[in-house]
């Protein structure tokens, strides 16, 4: 996990989140509007993630058939 000098976890923005998980933006906010997965906090108007809830979201969705 990365993190912040002060020890804090690294938030992006889903963009970014979607292109490091090799998902597309849309899944993103797919997965944020049925829930499997929630913003850890925002900038303006833009969602943040954690990393490793993307990733976990990603897993998830590669377990359903």
């Amino acid at each position: 996990m990365t993190s912040t000098p002060g020890g804090l976890p690294t938030l992006v923005p889903g963009p970014l989140a979607a292109q490091e998980a090799g998902v597309a933006p849309a899944t993103i906010r797919k997965w944020v509007q049925l829930g499997r997965l929630k913003a850890a906090g925002r900038a303006g108007r833009a969602a943040l993630f954690r990393l490793e809830d993307v990733f976990a979201a990603e897993r998830a969705a590669a377990r359903r058939p």
